[in-house]
C-alpha cells in the first residue's frame, strides 16, 4: 500500500475544478452539501476542530486511512479503504485546501487517478456570531471508471449512507466525555 500511495503522490488531480467545494460547485456532476448542528460554544467548536484534524468523520464511516492519521496541508496524499459487502474499495485522494480560522476549520480533498469516483469532498466547521457550531459537507463527483458508472445508481446510495456517517461521527466526536 506504501508503494501505491507513492505512486499516486506523483499523479494530477482527476478533474478540473479544483477548490470548487469552497465556492460554487460546478455543473455536470452530482452535487452534495448537508450540515448538522453539533452545539454551542468554544469547547465545541474546538473539540470539532479536533474531531476534523483526527479524521473523525471518516473513522465513523469505516474508512481506514494511510497515513492513519494523514496532515491537514495542502499537497498531502493519502489512501482511503473502504468495505461495503461485497466491494473493498482503495482510492486515493489528496487535501486542496485547507481552512484554519478562528470560526472555520475544515478541509477539502480532491480525488487522483487510484479513485472510482472524479471530484472533491469538503468537511468545514463553522462557529457563528452566538456561539452556534456547525459542521458541513460538500461534495461533487461522477463516475470515472466502468463499474461506478455500472453502478450509479447503488453508488449514489452508498454515498448517502457514507455522508451520514461522517455527520453522525462528528456529532459524536464533540460530544464531553
Amino acid at each position: 500500500m506504501a508503494e501505491i500511495l507513492r505512486e499516486q503522490t506523483a499523479q494530477q488531480l482527476t478533474y478540473p475544478e479544483v477548490g470548487a467545494t469552497a465556492g460554487e460547485l460546478p455543473d455536470g456532476y452530482h452535487s452534495v452539501r448537508v450540515a448538522t448542528s453539533l452545539g454551542k460554544g468554544d469547547g465545541v467548536f474546538e473539540r470539532a476542530a479536533e474531531g476534523i484534524r483526527a479524521w473523525a468523520p471518516q473513522r465513523a464511516a469505516g474508512i481506514d486511512l494511510l497515513p492513519p492519521r494523514p496532515e491537514l496541508v495542502e499537497g498531502e496524499s493519502l489512501l482511503a479503504s473502504f468495505r461495503s459487502f461485497p466491494f473493498h474499495v482503495t482510492a486515493a485522494c489528496r487535501v486542496v485546501y485547507v481552512v484554519n480560522e478562528p470560526d472555520r476549520y475544515g478541509f477539502g480533498y480532491g480525488t487522483l487517478p487510484l479513485h472510482p469516483e472524479a471530484g472533491e469532498e469538503a468537511f468545514i466547521v463553522e462557529r457563528d456570531g452566538e456561539g452556534e457550531v456547525r459542521f458541513t459537507i460538500t461534495a461533487f463527483s461522477h463516475p470515472r471508471v466502468l463499474l461506478s458508472r455500472l453502478g450509479a445508481p447503488v453508488a449514489r446510495r452508498l454515498q448517502a449512507s457514507v455522508t451520514r456517517r461522517y455527520l453522525e461521527g462528528l456529532v459524536e466526536a464533540v460530544k464531553v466525555p
